[in-house]
């Protein structure tokens, strides 16, 4: 009799231990990870995503003054790729955590080389790599944000922003990557290889105001290597026309609509190079 008690007693212990294990409920933090291309490499963030649910947030649940983990639970962690420039300061290519200061003026933002810790339990400033100030912005009405945001926007080829978001506060942290001496001296490399890169090297220079002879000899050179390639005319004249080249830009985007005809891009390259056209005269 004993035994058999003992026996019900075990599978009732193991019954219980495997229905703890098996149950999932939502978590009131969820853990997030975002994934970005910046410049040539990757900006990787993971953090856990609390609500206000009601309450007060800055100043309050999290306040004012003290080093916070920027999300929930564990410390956000954030990875760069390549060594950057955030906030003005040097932060070599590596994985770090993420803290900031809430202030009800400007923000304290913290790049720290102690990943590990819970929170900002065991945060120590000896580990920081890198601190700066920030003003953040306030939201009103409609633009409340009840769940803590992680966002990166307004990238280009070189910057872009760490967009922190909760409540009726928004905070950007800029990143730049000094990017343009290894990229041209990527590209002049590229451009000797058997596959060149006509097209890539002329749209990077364009967009970054640089360069803009070696743009213009890479169209031509592109649309040589492929005749019906509308697209790089249109890009052709955008090219000459920020040269000041009007008769080449026109003949250009003439060229392209031209060379749209028929195909499924006709309408959006017609409207493109005549309003192009239409800014020269």
């Amino acid at each position: 009799m004993k035994i058999r008690m003992m026996l019900a007693l075990v599978a009732l212990v193991a019954a219980t231990s495997m229905s703890a294990q098996e149950l999932k409920l939502p978590s009131l933090s969820p853990g997030a990870t975002i994934t970005q291309d910046f410049s040539t490499s990757k900006i990787e963030i993971v953090y856990s995503r609390p609500s206000a649910r009601g309450r007060k947030v800055f100043g309050e649940l999290v306040p004012f003054g003290e080093v916070w983990r920027t999300g929930a639970n564990a410390a956000t962690k954030i990875t760069f790729g390549e060594d950057v420039w955030v906030g003005g300061k040097e932060v070599k290519a590596g994985t770090y955590s993420l803290y900031t200061k809430p202030m009800s003026g400007e923000w304290e933002v913290i790049i720290n080389k102690n990943t590990g810790n819970w929170g900002a339990f065991g945060y120590a400033v000896t580990d920081d790599v890198a601190r700066f100030n920030v003003s953040p912005t306030m939201l009103h009405g409609h633009d409340k944000v009840e769940t803590f945001t992680i966002a990166i926007t307004d990238i280009t080829f070189s910057t872009c922003n760490i967009e922190l978001s909760w409540e009726h506060t928004k905070v950007l942290i800029p990143v730049k990557s000094d990017n343009s001496t290894r990229l041209m001296t990527s590209i002049d490399k590229a451009i000797t290889t058997p596959n060149i890169p006509y097209q890539q090297a002329a749209t990077y220079y364009y967009e970054t105001d640089q360069n803009l002879d070696k743009a213009l000899m890479y169209s031509d050179k592109a649309v040589e290597q492929n005749p019906k390639a509308f697209w790089m005319y249109h890009l052709k004249a955008k090219i000459a026309a920020k040269m000041g080249k009007k008769d080449v830009a026109i003949a250009a985007a003439n060229k392209s609509i031209e060379v749209a005809k028929g195909g499924p891009a006709e309408a959006e390259y017609t409207r493109n190079n005549q309003k192009l056209i239409e800014s020269l005269k």
